[in-house]
């Protein structure tokens, strides 16, 4: 019988089947929550059903918590936890509340005094930083960069300066149909002796891990686009 709890479920980062990349454990606890808070409605039925097809998606409750949901609607979605009912948090891919809008509840949760579980499963930020080679002892996820030129360009010259001052490695993302663009501008705009780290397809079948100065990067061939990607800067 599960307990009552507030359990964040990590989701896959690519379309490989849940066995492969998350533990039974969490697979059996899946089946037995009743009460889902999640990202997105749509994928996380798709997760669910992905993880056994006997599940009876309609007979769960969900209600989303995403980016655009005011602070003040969190702490009604913890109610199942007062009748001692499980709670599961789903994001739309990789750990809860790791970059993620599921940190709110985690936060409401703890000032309640509610029990919080987190479970094994894949993070495009732990993952990407294992495969680089860079400082994995001291390290920022920046999330997207700015989009103003201005902002973007102090941006990138501050994570320039972080490692070299901190040697702390620099990870950060950008929207998939950008990522080529992306890799051009660090080629034009930070020095070429700089480590650029270039993380795609995490855990599927065309994942790709490649770590290459940017003067390297600057005359390889390379198509990420449309490709979730991560990327990371070092020296």
């Amino acid at each position: 019988m599960i307990e009552s709890a507030l359990y964040l479920f990590p989701v896959g980062l690519s379309a490989t089947p849940p066995d492969q990349v998350l533990p039974q454990t969490n697979l059996d606890l899946l089946r037995q929550v009743r009460y889902f808070v999640v990202e997105n409605l749509r994928s996380a039925r798709r997760f669910l059903k992905s993880v056994d097809k006997t599940i009876d998606i309609d007979s769960l409750k969900f209600v989303e918590l995403s980016e655009h949901t005011p602070i003040s609607a969190v702490p009604s979605m913890l109610d199942p936890l007062e009748r001692g009912e499980a709670i599961g948090v789903i994001s739309e891919a990789g750990c809860p509340a790791v970059a993620d809008p599921g940190a709110d509840i985690v936060a409401v949760a703890q000032r309640r005094g509610f029990k919080v579980i987190p479970l094994v499963g894949p993070s495009s930020i732990l993952l990407s930083l294992m495969g680089s080679g860079f400082n994995g002892q001291r390290f920022a996820f920046e999330g997207y960069l700015p989009i103003d030129d201005a902002s973007r360009n102090k941006r990138l010259k501050e994570m320039q300066l972080r490692i070299q001052r901190e040697r702390q490695t620099q990870i950060f993302i950008e929207t998939p149909y950008r990522n080529n663009k992306l890799i051009s501008e660090l080629c034009a705009k930070l020095p070429g002796n700089l480590l650029l780290c270039v993380a795609s397809d995490i855990t599927g079948p065309n994942q790709s891990i490649r770590t290459l100065e940017l003067s390297k990067w600057k005359n390889e061939r390379f198509d990420y686009k449309k490709i979730p990607t991560i990327f990371l800067l070092f020296s």
